[in-house]
């Protein structure tokens, strides 16, 4: 699934190639830091369905069953980038992920998600 979002790193590209990158966002920031099981056959009292949907609930829990790490990651500094990306203020993006505007800017300045400058043109 392609979309405008930076390019997430490597281990947050499952969730993308699965969700798309807002939906993957939403995910982080909902799971994100603790691990989680999907079922096989995940359920409508699931929260993942709840949030993603039954058929995209049973494909990332295929997905993920194919890695050794249980746990969601953060992907804080993925996840400002794309805030980042739809305008949302520092300020904003620090209450969100719950960190400081400092942390923020230092994630956004050296920003690895980012295209550089040469390939928008903006050289």
């Amino acid at each position: 699934m392609r979309d405008s979002y930076p390019k997430p790193p490597a281990h947050i590209e499952p969730y993308v190639r699965v969700l798309g990158s807002k939906l993957a966002m939403q995910f982080l920031l909902t799971f994100g830091g603790a691990e989680l099981y999907i079922g096989r056959n995940p359920t409508e009292r699931s929260r993942v369905v709840q949030l993603v949907g039954v058929d995209l609930a049973a494909e990332l829990s295929e997905t993920l069953r194919q890695t050794q790490n249980p746990r969601i990651p953060l992907a804080k500094p993925w996840v400002a980038a794309c805030l980042a990306h739809e305008g949302r203020s520092v300020a904003d993006i620090a209450r969100t992920l719950h960190a400081s505007d400092t942390t923020v800017r230092g994630w956004l300045g050296k920003d690895p998600y980012r295209p550089s400058p040469a390939r928008w043109g903006d050289a």
